[in-house]
């Protein structure tokens, strides 16, 4: 079993910057790769970034791409995403997952753990 615990979520001005950190512990060699995903009230959970936890190979969803930034720190099992430039429509709450497989980076279904997520709230 690995978990993961998210932070770093609050509230922040159109065009500010927030970071948020997940911290995985457990079983974290059996992690093969880390991902963001979000979800705004009324849609469906969407792929914002993706991190391989050995190359550090990158994935970011086409619409964020710039303004977001997937990082690792193999140390201290923590995967980061840093928000820049963020829009009222980046409000949502984030979710942090892990799996231990490859495959397509984006599906959220084919991720093994979750965390309980850490709410982003963007104001114009």
């Amino acid at each position: 079993q690995v978990q993961l615990v998210e932070s770093g979520g609050g509230s922040v001005q159109a065009g500010g910057s927030l970071r948020l950190s997940c911290a995985a512990s457990g079983r974290t060699s059996s992690v093969y790769r880390m991902g963001w995903f979000r979800q705004a009230p009324g849609k469906e959970r969407e792929f914002v970034s993706a991190i391989s936890w050995s190359s550090g190979t990158t994935n970011y969803a086409d619409s964020l791409k710039g303004r977001f930034t997937i990082s690792r720190d193999n140390a201290k099992s923590t995967v980061y995403l840093q928000m820049n430039s963020l829009k009222p429509e980046d409000t949502a709450l984030y979710y942090c997952a892990a799996r231990r497989n490859g495959g397509s980076y984006s599906s959220a279904f084919l991720y093994d753990y979750w965390g309980q997520g850490t709410q982003v709230t963007v104001s114009s």
